[in-house]
C-alpha cells in the first residue's frame, strides 16, 4: 500500500509541474530526428554548468515537445538524449522564459547496431544441459506466451499439461518457479502477451540451484529494461472452436533511474467442449467377457477468469535492488457439465440395460502469490539474492450428480441423486538464499539454502437425496490435513576454458510430512533425507566437433490432492480415489551427445524412475466399477536417441527439426501378479519460420509435431499429429500487430488410449476442442523501445497444487 501511495504521488507531482505555472522561468523546445520526425519520450535533463549536477528533468510528449518549469535564473547545460541517437549538450543562460525551438538528434551508428529492433528469425543454441530458443524481436512474440511454448522445440502443450516430450515439465520465469496448478499455468500463459520474452530454455539437466523436484525445466527469460519512460499496450483475441472464446488485456510499464513498475491484467471468457467414447470389458474369472459397457460422454466447461501481475523494483544504488511482485488468478465463475449415456451388453452383445448420468459442478477459486526479493551485485561478479514467497490458494466445488437407470426393455427402472461439497485451502511459505562468486575468469562457485512449508486443509461432504430428503453419506465424507516441510541446501562449481567445460553440483533436501485423515483418524508420516548430485562435461575437439555428457538426480513429489483419501464420483460407477500412501519418485537422468558442424546434434539418454507416480484406471470386475487411483509404479525406464538440427533454407526461411526414437518400460505389482509393458516410439517436430515483404513485417510460422504410438501409465496411446499455423502482420509503424492462427490444422490431434493386461480391458477415444482459429490484435503506445521487468514467480511447491477432480 505504501509503495502504491508513493507511486501515485509521484505521477501527480509530474502532472502538476507540467500543467501549472509556478515561480521561476520556463524552458521549452521540440526534439526531432534527422528525418524531421518528432521523437517521443526523449530524455531532457538540466544540469548546472559548473559541476554538471542534476537540477531538473523531463521527457518529450508524443509530438516531441518538452517543457521544464520553475527554473531559477543562472547558467545551465541542457542535455537531450534518446537510445540509438547521439547526446546533444547545449549551454544556456536563463534570465527569462526560453523557447529553444527544434533540437535535432543524430543517429548513433554504433548504438543503432546494438539496439535497433527489427524482425529477426528465431535461433537455437544447444548446450550440454539445455536448448535455448531465442525469440526476441521475432514475430513469434506477437502472440501469447503459450503460443511461443507450442513453437518451442521439444515442448508439447496438450490437455492442460506442458511436457518435454513425454515427461511433465516445471515452468520457471527468470529462474523463479511458478506456483500454479497445471490448469492455472496454462490459463496464465495463454493470456500473457509474449512481447517481453527474450528466450525459452528447455533444460533437461538443471543445475543444483534448481529445486530437486524440478526434473525437466522450461525457463522463460524476459528481456531487460533499456531506457526510462512509459509504455503500454492493449490486446484482444477472438477464438473459434466448437464454441467461441474471448480474451483481452492490457500491460503498462514505467521506468526511471530508481524504479521499474509493471502491471498486466487480462480477462478471458470461454466455453470448451470435450467428448469421449469409453469402452470397458468387465471380465469373469477366466478373463472371458461378462459385460461390455460403452459410454458416450460429453463434457463442457464454462469459465470466466481474471489474471493480474504486478512487479515493482527499487534500485537503492547500482549494487542493491529490492523487488516485490505478485500474481493473482481469480475464477469467479466455472461450470463443469458432464452428460453420460452408458449402454450395457452381455458377453454375446445382447442389450441388458443402460443408464444416464448428469454431473454438474460449479467452482470458485483464487490463487495469489507474492514475492519479496533483495539482490546485491558487485562489479567483481559477486551476487547475493534473498527471496521470501507466500501463496494462498482457495478452491471450492459444489457438485450434483443425477442418474437414471433403464432395464432391458429400455424403461426407467430407478434413479439416484447426490450432492458433494469439496473445499481445499493451501498456504505455501518459502524463503531462500542464493550466493555466487566468480573465483576467476574461468570458474564460478555457487551456494544456497531454502526452506518451504506447505499446509493444505481439505474436506468433502456427500449428501444423498433419498425420497426428497438429504442424508449425509458418512462413508464418502472426510477431511484431510497435510503439512510438509522441506529444508534444502546446495553447492555448485563450474570451470570452463576454450576447449572444455565442467560443472559439478550437489543438493540435499530433508523432507518432513504429516498427513491426517480427520474422519478416519489415520495419520501418515514421511521423513527422509536425500542427496541429489548433478554433473556435466563438454569437450570441444575442434571448431566443428564437440562431445558432452550430463548426469542429474531429481525427485518428483505427489500433488497434495493425490495424497488425500477422498473419493470423487464422476457417476455411480466411475470414481477418482486419492492415495495417502504415495511416496516420492526418484529420477536418474544420463545423457551423452555430440555436435557436428555446429548445427547437427546426436544424443543418447537414459532415465530411471524409482516409484513413478501415475494415475491408473483400475476396473473392479466384481462390482463393475472403474476407479482412477494414483499409485507408485515399481519400475519405469526410458532410453532413446535424439537427432537435432536447425538451418536456413533462405535468408528469410529458417527450419528446425528434431526426431527421437525411444523406449519406455513400465512395471508394477497388481494383486499377486506383476505387470510389465514395453513400447518403442518416435517423437518428431518440424518448425518453419518465414519472413516476407521488404520490411519483414509479414511473418509465417508453421509447426508440425508427431507423437507415435507410445506407453504412458500402463496405457497404449495411439499416434497423434499436432499442427499449428500462425501469420502475423505488423502495422502502424510497428505499433500494431494483427495475427491469425490455426491450431490442429489437419484435425489429427485427437487420440485413443487403451489398457490391455491381466483382467483389465478398457479404452477411451478423446475428442478435444483443440481445432481452433484465432484472430488477435495488439497495439503498443508510449515509448515502444522500452523492455519490461515483467516476471512471474514460479515455485515447485505451487506446481504441485491440483484442482479437486
Amino acid at each position: 500500500m505504501h509503495t502504491r501511495i508513493k507511486t501515485t504521488a509521484y505521477f501527480l507531482f509530474l502532472f502538476w509541474t507540467c500543467a501549472t505555472f509556478a515561480q521561476g522561468y520556463e524552458i521549452s523546445g521540440r526534439i526531432f530526428d534527422n528525418t524531421q520526425s518528432p521523437i517521443s519520450f526523449a530524455n531532457v535533463i538540466l544540469l548546472t554548468q559548473n559541476d554538471s549536477t542534476f537540477v531538473k528533468g523531463t521527457s518529450t510528449d508524443d509530438l516531441g515537445y518538452f517543457t521544464i518549469n520553475s527554473v531559477e535564473g543562472g547558467s545551465y547545460i541542457l542535455k537531450t538524449s534518446f537510445i540509438g541517437f547521439k547526446d546533444v549538450f547545449r549551454v544556456i543562460d536563463v534570465n527569462q522564459d526560453i523557447d529553444l525551438g527544434p533540437i535535432v538528434l543524430e543517429e548513433d551508428a554504433l548504438a543503432l547496431n546494438q539496439i535497433n529492433i527489427t524482425v529477426k528469425r528465431p535461433t537455437i543454441t544447444r548446450q550440454p544441459d539445455r536448448l535455448t530458443f531465442n525469440v526476441a524481436n521475432t514475430a513469434l512474440i506477437e502472440g501469447s506466451t503459450l503460443q511461443v511454448l507450442r513453437s518451442t522445440p521439444g515442448i508439447i502443450v496438450s490437455e492442460g499439461s506442458i511436457n518435454i516430450k513425454s515427461s511433465p515439465a516445471t515452468v520457471y520465469i527468470n529462474q523463479r518457479k511458478v506456483q500454479l496448478t497445471s490448469d492455472e499455468l496454462i490459463q496464465l500463459l495463454e493470456n500473457s502477451p509474449a512481447n517481453s520474452i527474450k528466450s525459452i530454455e528447455v533444460i533437461t539437466s538443471p543445475p543444483a540451484s534448481y529445486d530437486a523436484d524440478s526434473g525437466s525445466v522450461i525457463n522463460i527469460i524476459m528481456s531487460k529494461n533499456l531506457i526510462t519512460g512509459y509504455r503500454g499496450s492493449v490486446f484482444t483475441n477472438y477464438t473459434q472452436g466448437v464454441f467461441p472464446r474471448y480474451n483481452a488485456g492490457t500491460s503498462h510499464f514505467f521506468k526511471n533511474e530508481k524504479i521499474n513498475f509493471n502491471v498486466n491484467y487480462s480477462y478471458n471468457q470461454k466455453k470448451i467442449n470435450r467428448s469421449n467414447d469409453d469402452e470397458v470389458n468387465f471380465l469373469e474369472t477366466e478373463n472371458t467377457r461378462e459385460q461390455f459397457w460403452f459410454s458416450d460422454v460429453n463434457r463442457n466447461t464454462w469459465s470466466n477468469n481474471h489474471n493480474l501481475n504486478l512487479n515493482f523494483d527499487y534500485f537503492i544504488n547500482d549494487k542493491n535492488t529490492i523487488s516485490i511482485s505478485s500474481t493473482g488468478l481469480y475464477t469467479p465463475y466455472f461450470k463443469y457439465k458432464i452428460n453420460n449415456n452408458t449402454v450395457i451388453e452381455n458377453g454375446m452383445g445382447d442389450f441388458l440395460s443402460r443408464f444416464t448420468a448428469d454431473n454438474l459442478s460449479r467452482d470458485n477459486k483464487y490463487n495469489i502469490g507474492t514475492d519479496l526479493d533483495y539482490v546485491y551485485e558487485s562489479k567483481s561478479n559477486t551476487r547475493l539474492a534473498i527471496n521470501a514467497h507466500f501463496t494462498i490458494y482457495d478452491y471450492e466445488r459444489d457438485q450434483n450428480v443425477f442418474s437414471n437407470f433403464y432395464d432391458m426393455n429400455n424403461e426407467l427402472e430407478d434413479s439416484s441423486e447426490f450432492n458433494t461439497l469439496a473445499n481445499q485451502n493451501t498456504e505455501i511459505i518459502t524463503s531462500k538464499l542464493d550466493y555466487s562468486v566468480s573465483i576467476n575468469e574461468k570458474s564460478t562457485f555457487e551456494a544456497g539454502a531454502k526452506f518451504s512449508n506447505v499446509k493444505t486443509d481439505s474436506d468433502i461432504t456427500r449428501v444423498d437425496i433419498i425420497n426428497g430428503s438429504e442424508v449425509v453419506n458418512d462413508a464418502n465424507s472426510d477431511a484431510f490435513n497435510y503439512d510438509e516441510k522441506v529444508y534444502a541446501a546446495y553447492l555448485n562449481y563450474s570451470l570452463s576454458s576454450e576447449k572444455w567445460s565442467f560443472n559439478l553440483g550437489l543438493r540435499t533436501e530433508q523432507t518432513d510430512i504429516v498427513g491426517t485423515s480427520i474422519t478416519l483418524n489415520e495419520a501418515t508420516n514421511q521423513n527422509y533425507l536425500r542427496w541429489f548430485p548433478n554433473a556435466g562435461l563438454s569437450v570441444n575437439i575442434s571448431d566443428n566437433f564437440s562431445l558432452y555428457s550430463t548426469y542429474k538426480r531429481s525427485i518428483q513429489r505427489p500433488s497434495y490432492t493425490d495424497l488425500n483419501p477422498f473419493t470423487f464420483f464422476l457417476n455411480e460407477n466411475t470414481v477418482v480415489v486419492g492415495n495417502p500412501n504415495l511416496t516420492p519418485t526418484f529420477i536418474d537422468h544420463i545423457t551423452v551427445g555430440t555436435t557436428l558442424l555446429k548445427y547437427l546434434t546426436f544424443e543418447a539418454y537414459y532415465m530411471n524412475y524409482d516409484g513413478a507416480i501415475n494415475e491408473l484406471p483400475r476396473q473392479d470386475n466384481e462390482n463393475n466399477i472403474l476407479a482412477y487411483t494414483p499409485v507408485n509404479l515399481d519400475k519405469t525406464v526410458e532410453y532413446g536417441f535424439d537427432f537435432v538440427t536447425d538451418f536456413y533454407l533462405t535468408n528469410r526461411w529458417s527450419v528446425y527439426f528434431v526426431t527421437s526414437f525411444y523406449n519406455v518400460t513400465e512395471e508394477t505389482s497388481f494383486g499377486e501378479d506383476i505387470v510389465e509393458l514395453s513400447q518403442w516410439s518416435n517423437y518428431s517436430a518440424l518448425s518453419n519460420n518465414i519472413n516476407l515483404l521488404k520490411d519483414n513485417s509479414l511473418n509465417i510460422n508453421f509447426d508440425l509435431t508427431f507423437g507415435g504410438k507410445n506407453l504412458q501409465r500402463l496405457q497404449i496411446v495411439e499416434n497423434r499429429l499436432i499442427s499449428n499455423l500462425r501469420i502475423s502482420k505488423s502495422m502502424f509503424n510497428k505499433k500494431g500487430v494483427l495475427s491469425l492462427s490455426v491450431q490442429d490444422l489437419f484435425n489429427e490431434q485427437d487420440f485413443r488410449s487403451s489398457v490391455n493386461y491381466l483382467n483389465q480391458r478398457n479404452s477411451m477415444f478423446t475428442n478435444l476442442d483443440n481445432r481452433l482459429i484465432s484472430l488477435g490484435f495488439r497495439y503498443k503506445f508510449g515509448n515502444t523501445r522500452l523492455s519490461t521487468n515483467e516476471r512471474v514467480s514460479e515455485l515447485d511447491e505451487r506446481n504441485r497444487l491440483k484442482d479437486l477432480n
